[in-house]
């Protein structure tokens, strides 16, 4: 029967996951880590420590490895949470301290931060007694009070977790298993269910809607339909502010839960975000694209939206696997992505309206690239955890995202093709990865995406990179704006900047080598 204490080889769950997590098990049991809780058993005897959380979830799922351990321990005191949170005196605390470096978060949460000695960790493990918990009834993630009890049965700290899947707890010493809300059930199910009452749980913590549509990417999973509802209908919430005017959920943690659903899988992460309303709470600018035209004869695929969510497809597209094999997309491509026609319906020129010869986005490319950057800005993405986002970064990429398509690429000056393809602070990879997906996500009337510029930039890129393996990176200039403003006497200006722009473009092209050739190319134009 589930949801009871049953030992590991009588519970009834797949094949393969019990194949999954006997494998995890004596990876656990070889892992240095982890030593110091044999040393527990031994000098509490009494004691009981279950593995829960989404290493759990991940090992019976078959995912790579989680060196993020979340453990419980029972039976044990622990020494300075206040004495109405624990009973009696200390005990894990002064263990843990002898055999590494342990920090309590928070007297409100009673969780131990523990890295044992000599060992460099990714993530601390997180070590607790069975806990309880309390909402103030805000929606603010850490708007709670927190009662932390030795002796409080496990099956009780499973039941203030956010999903099924997540309130699984195994000891992996013992043997058993603790499923008491099914959550094994709804692996096998691939579904996101919250704990008990969704409703419920979303008011404790208005975060876990976005942490719900997060683990539906990164697992590939459907989220169940009460749970579903209730997100759909509470999701509004996630913008809630105290009455000082604070966000109850701060821009930081939306901006990681965004980035890591987006990152996971973008197309997901879109049709889950508009279908929950998330988007709407959180970027509205992306509704706009939807019903905003498109030139027929260049974008028969559809409106701005339609457009941008198969350039999102394109990512994970065979195309894009044999154009750039093993290179998994950045979270700023992604974003460019996204973003990239974010201000078309704002730039908008039609005949009907307007007068035009056709549907126009006049400088939608600048004013697209101001929007990004303060989108990023807004949800503090660079500011999330395990991600490198620089709002300057998207914007170039949104900026620059039609340079490819301006003009003729086989007349473009190697000058400039350094400028965007060589550039240390900006990817030029990524440029292409977008112009490529924007490229394939234009259908003309005929049907046949045109991809002659990007294969023409490919060929230019190819021809500097063979100048970057011969002398291993692209030459220095040969004069610097101060040495051409000593020798001809000039004040500084745009004029020295296209100076230098033309010395650069004779440089690369290999028909100047040295400062004296440089100088009289200098002379010469001057005297013009």
């Amino acid at each position: 029967m589930k949801g009871e204490i049953q030992k590991f080889e009588n519970f009834p769950m797949n094949p393969k996951f019990k194949e999954n997590l006997l494998r995890f098990q004596e990876k656990l049991g070889k892992d240095p880590a982890l030593d110091f809780v044999n040393e527990l058993y031994e000098e509490f005897p009494e004691a009981e420590v279950y593995l829960v959380g989404g290493s759990v979830r991940d090992a019976a799922l078959g995912r790579p490895d989680s060196k993020d351990y979340d453990l419980i321990v029972r039976q044990v005191k622990a020494k300075d949470l206040p004495p109405h949170q624990c009973i009696g005196g200390g005990g894990l605390e002064k263990f843990l301290a002898k055999r590494g470096k342990v920090n309590l978060v928070g007297k409100s949460f009673g969780v131990f931060k523990f890295v044992p000695r000599g060992l460099k960790l990714k993530h601390a493990i997180d070590i607790a007694l069975p806990r309880t918990e309390h909402a103030w009834g805000t929606g603010g993630f850490r708007d709670v009070d927190t009662q932390s009890l030795p002796e409080l049965p496990v099956k009780e700290d499973l039941a203030r977790r956010d999903f099924t899947i997540n309130a699984i707890a195994w000891d992996f010493y013992q043997k058993t298993f603790v499923d008491t809300f099914d959550g094994v059930e709804d692996l096998e199910k691939k579904e996101i269910k919250a704990v008990r009452s969704p409703q419920e749980r979303f008011k404790e913590d208005y975060s876990r809607m976005l942490r719900a549509l997060r683990f539906a990417c990164q697992l590939n999973f459907s989220i169940e339909k009460n749970t579903w509802q209730a997100l759909q209908e509470k999701i509004a919430h996630i913008n809630d502010k105290t009455a000082e005017g604070e966000r109850i959920i701060p821009c930081e943690v939306i901006g990681r839960e965004f980035l890591k659903a987006f990152k996971n899988d973008p197309v997901k992460a879109l049709d889950l975000y508009d279908q929950s309303g998330a988007l709407k709470e959180l970027v509205p600018e992306l509704l706009e694209m939807k019903g905003c035209p498109q030139p027929p004869n260049w974008h028969s695929e559809g409106d701005v939206w339609v457009h941008t969510h198969l350039a999102l497809e394109k990512l994970s597209s065979p195309e894009f696997k044999k154009e750039f094999p093993d290179i998994k997309p950045s979270i700023e491509l992604i974003l460019a992505v996204l973003l990239h026609d974010i201000a078309k319906p704002l730039t908008i020129r039609t005949p009907e309206k307007d007068g035009t010869e056709r549907i126009r986005f006049d400088e939608h490319t600048n004013i697209g690239a101001g929007m990004a950057k303060k989108i990023c800005k807004r949800l503090r993405f660079s500011a999330a955890e395990d991600f490198k986002v620089d709002p300057e970064r998207v914007a170039w990429l949104v900026k620059n995202h039609l340079l490819l398509l301006q003009g003729e690429v086989n007349q473009m000056r190697p000058s400039t093709i350094e400028k965007y393809f060589f550039n240390e602070k900006y990817s030029g990879q990524d440029l292409m990865m977008l112009s490529f997906v924007d490229a394939l996500a234009t259908i003309p009337e005929k049907g046949i995406p045109d991809l002659t510029n990007f294969y023409q930039a490919k060929t230019r890129i190819a021809e500097l990179e063979k100048l970057v393996k011969e002398k291993r990176k692209l030459p220095k200039p040969i004069l610097n704006g101060k040495e051409i403003m000593k020798k001809f006497k000039l004040k500084p200006g745009a004029q020295i900047g296209q100076l230098k722009e033309a010395l650069r473009e004779e440089q690369l092209s290999e028909r100047i080598k040295d400062k004296k050739a440089a100088y009289e190319f200098l002379a010469e134009i001057l005297t013009k």
